[in-house]
């Protein structure tokens, strides 16, 4: 059943698909719920299940943003941070097509300010048109992170140029007014290390130690037959202090199908301390983190698989995230949505082992019987999986045995992930529409589903939630929803007025 709609060639940013559970000041806040990426937050309570974005009902605030967005919400320190691109002419001097990174003010949806990029020359090979930055940002005390439109990795302050000053040693900003992003090193991937990204770099930066990670989006050319560069990396590591190169990696070489796409993942299991990552080859690869060295690595696709020009081979690349739960990796396999549906596979992997372990880590799979190809990653709860497929349907299973819970069908393309907060599973979908189910195996086989909610415009990010709101961008707007907003913005109406 074919639902996808004409979408651009990429913007796989899926990219998703974009989530983070925020936490103090200083920790790290990143796609994915920290450094395991699992879509899951255990701290949320009170969640709205019900909301409407035309009469307002349990709305708090809400702000236009570009007219494509693929990345965010990231939720840090009092702010909003998202990824879109310059149809909303925040700045009115910054013409033209751009990537564009905006903050905004948890409680009150203020615009705060916002940090752009011009396009790449070549921009339907290396930086498509109106994507605009399609990385999630990860945030650290005061620094966020995210790779540009023009693959580069940029550090900036998250206060922007509103504390009044220029912070760290880059000083060339054209632009220090208070709405403008106060930048503290760029590293440009292309110019360093003849990274070769393909439609677009997407990659959302994974936070360990003092060390950055991100994938550069290297693939092929504009004919999508040959990599241009075989020995243009895939991943980098870079330290995030000074913006200097620590190592990188280029494995796949000339074996990248399409594009890299996907993004690292961290975790010690069982003592040793490993950098997962999926790459354009449609390998599985882990890193000793400090040094690159390659752990293990698991061909994410059958040995009698091909890839064909325009994806319609039955091998795939992989763009899900590896999302690390009970020491084991839970990844699917997918393409760009341009090359439509068709069977994938989803994997539960054992990563305590070394070598090429494909034919010894597998603890189980879903083959294309049952899973079709996706661009989502996992959450994973109580040892339920909760994960979706480009196709539509979001899949409950068991974590240890595969077993099948349930299925549920949105009618409507996934791209971004399901997300799992106070016994809810939110789920947005191309038509816009956000599900909210009811966490756990279901009922005689089914899905509980409690509320279906349209945003407006397609939702192709991952919704994110902070103590009792939800957070959820859609292609062109950013909500906050809270149970009960109406009333709690009419008392706040009312104590405000004189003589109170």
């Amino acid at each position: 059943m074919i639902r996808l709609k004409k979408t651009p060639p990429f913007v796989l940013a899926l990219l998703l698909a974009a989530l983070a559970a925020p936490l103090s000041a200083g920790e790290p806040v990143m796609f994915g719920d920290g450094p395991k990426r699992n879509m899951v937050n255990l701290t949320a309570e009170g969640l709205p299940s019900e909301w409407d974005v035309k009469d307002g009902k349990n709305v708090v605030w809400s702000q236009p943003v570009g007219s494509q967005s693929y990345a965010g919400p990231i939720i840090h320190g009092g702010k909003v941070f998202v990824g879109t691109n310059n149809e909303g002419k925040r700045n009115p001097k910054l013409e033209k097509d751009r990537g564009v990174v905006m903050a905004f003010d948890q409680k009150t949806g203020e615009f705060l300010w916002q940090i752009t990029h011009t396009k790449l020359p070549e921009s339907k090979l290396h930086d498509w048109p109106l994507q605009g930055v399609c990385s999630t940002p990860a945030v650290e005390g005061e620094r966020l992170y995210y790779v540009s439109n023009r693959a580069q990795i940029v550090a900036v302050d998250t206060e922007g140029f509103r504390d009044g000053e220029n912070d760290g040693p880059y000083k060339d900003e054209a632009d220090t007014s208070d709405i403008d992003g106060d930048i503290i090193w760029i590293y440009d991937m292309m110019a360093e290390l003849d990274a070769f990204p393909h439609n677009l770099a997407a990659g959302s930066p994974l936070l360990v130690g003092d060390l950055v990670y991100a994938s550069t989006g290297h693939g092929v050319d504009e004919a999508h037959i040959n990599v241009p560069i075989p020995y243009g990396p895939s991943l980098v590591a870079l330290n995030k202090n000074t913006g200097k190169l620590v190592w990188d990696d280029a494995t796949p070489g000339e074996k990248v199908l399409h594009g890299t796409w996907s993004n690292p993942s961290y975790a010690t299991i069982k003592g040793r301390e490993q950098v997962i990552f999926p790459a354009g080859d449609g390998w599985l690869y882990s890193f000793e983190p400090k040094t690159g060295k390659i752990l293990w690595q698991f061909d994410a696709n059958p040995k009698d698989s091909t890839w064909r020009l325009g994806g319609s081979g039955t091998r795939n690349n992989i763009i899900s995230m590896g999302v690390v739960y009970d020491d084991k990796i839970y990844v699917g396999v997918g393409q760009d949505p341009e090359h439509g549906e068709a069977p994938g596979h989803f994997y539960a992997i054992d990563p305590t082992l070394s070598g090429d372990v494909t034919d010894k880590a597998k603890v189980w799979s879903r083959d294309g019987k049952d899973f079709n190809r996706t661009i989502s990653s996992a959450a994973i709860k109580d040892d339920v999986v909760y994960i979706a497929d480009l196709s539509g349907f979001l899949y409950a299973l068991n974590a240890q045995t595969g077993e099948h819970y349930w299925t549920y069908d949105a009618f409507a393309a996934i791209w971004g992930s399901a997300f799992v907060a106070d016994g809810k599973v939110y789920l947005g979908d191309e038509d816009g529409d956000v599900a909210v189910l009811k966490e756990g195996k279901g009922k005689d086989g089914e899905p509980e589903l409690i509320s279906e909610h349209n945003m407006g415009a397609a939702v192709y990010t991952t919704p994110v939630a902070d103590g009792g709101t939800l957070y959820v961008l859609a292609r062109n707007r950013l909500f906050a929803l809270e149970e009960g907003a109406r009333r709690k913005k009419e008392e706040a109406k009312a104590e405000s007025k004189p003589g109170r």
